[in-house]
Order: structure tokens, then sequence, then C-alpha cells
């Protein structure tokens, strides 16, 4: 399956590989059944002992992150109303940080660099359905946010992207390509508005 990056407003194509499940009902989840049980158990964990809490309790809630098989590379930020889907298919690295009521719909993988920021009520989205088949079975395509890039209010990332470093997407944004490095696009959808400086 194909994707885009940005340059200067324009799209160019490039490869990108989606996971298709072997889905021979689209009312049923193709995961199995003892995932689909730890996933209902991480659901109630996290409303009973994460969603709830202040904010500076985030080693309580990176603790049970953990416990659940997210990988933390260092010291993270996760907001209690952040939303994790599958926390085992997310790594966070040094200062990165997910925002309040930011989603990281972790079906496929997702990694934020170190120092990467996913603002409020952003939706990472690793997952769609293979629509060429009339059973839509579900594909995944990791998400990756490189170091110092910076995700704004309510932007709206597809399967299979990369966000460059210190690229910054702008608030409610839709991100249908590869974000090149050191750039700021927005919009939807979202287009090359103008480079970054970057730093020293």
């Amino acid at each position: 399956m194909e994707s885009s990056t940005y340059q200067h407003g324009r799209l160019a194509m490039s490869s990108k590989e989606y996971f298709t499940y072997n889905q021979l009902d689209r009312n049923k989840s193709p995961r199995p059944k003892k995932q689909l049980l730890l996933l209902l158990l991480w659901e109630y964990t996290w409303s009973l002992f994460c969603a709830w809490t202040p904010r500076p309790l985030n080693g309580w809630r990176i603790w049970w992150l953990r416990l659940f098989g997210c990988k933390i590379l260092g010291d993270v930020y996760v907001h209690p109303r952040a939303r994790i889907a599958v926390p085992w298919n997310l790594t966070m690295h040094n200062g990165s940080s997910l925002g309040d009521g930011a989603c990281a719909y972790s079906l496929g993988p997702i990694e934020l660099m170190e120092r990467s920021t996913v603002a409020q009520e952003c939706y990472l989205c690793t997952g769609t359905h293979k629509f060429q088949d009339p059973r839509l079975p579900l594909q995944t395509a990791k998400i990756t946010v490189e170091a110092e890039a910076f995700l704004g209010a309510r932007a709206f990332i597809l399967p299979g992207i990369t966000i460059g470093e210190g690229a910054i997407v702008g608030a409610c944004a839709v991100v249908t390509a590869d974000v090149p490095a050191w750039t700021i696009v927005g919009g939807n959808p979202a287009i090359h508005l103008k480079d970054r400086p970057r730093f020293e």
C-alpha cells in the first residue's frame, strides 16, 4: 500500500507496509480470546486506578502501563485522561508525553521518540480496513513521532505515518502523509506551511 510525504505543499509517494489480519467475519475481532480478555482487564484497570488520579501521580500511571507491557524508556508523562487502546503496542522514549484526552489507538505499534509531544485530544490511529475485501479485515501500520516533534490539539494521524524530527502538526490537522523533519504542516488534509528553525 502507498502513502505520501509532504514537499512544499505537494505530495510525493512512498511505500508503507500494512499488516492485514486473517479476519473471516467483519463483526468479530481477529484477536485471540486471551488477548481480548486482557484488553478488557486493561480498560477496567485504567478506569479504576488511573483515569481519576491527579496529574502529579504520573509515576503511578506509568507503573500500571509498564505492568501491561507498555515500553517506557526514561522519564515520560501520560495524562490521566489519555487513552491507550493496547498498552503493549506503545513505546515511549525519555521526555515524551501524551496530553489530556489524547488517544493512542494502538491496534498497531506507536512509538513516541525523545521529547515528542502529543497534545490534548490528538488521535493516533494505527488501524484501518482493507476495503478491497468484502470482509473488511483489520489492517494496522506503525505510527512514529520522532524526537522534538509536536502534535497540536485534536490533530488526527493516519496509520503508517512518520512525523519527522522537530516537525509541528497544527491543531485539528488531518495528517495523511509523512511529515518531513523540521517542517510545519496544517489543515485537512494537512499541507506544508513552512519550515521550522532547527534547535542549536
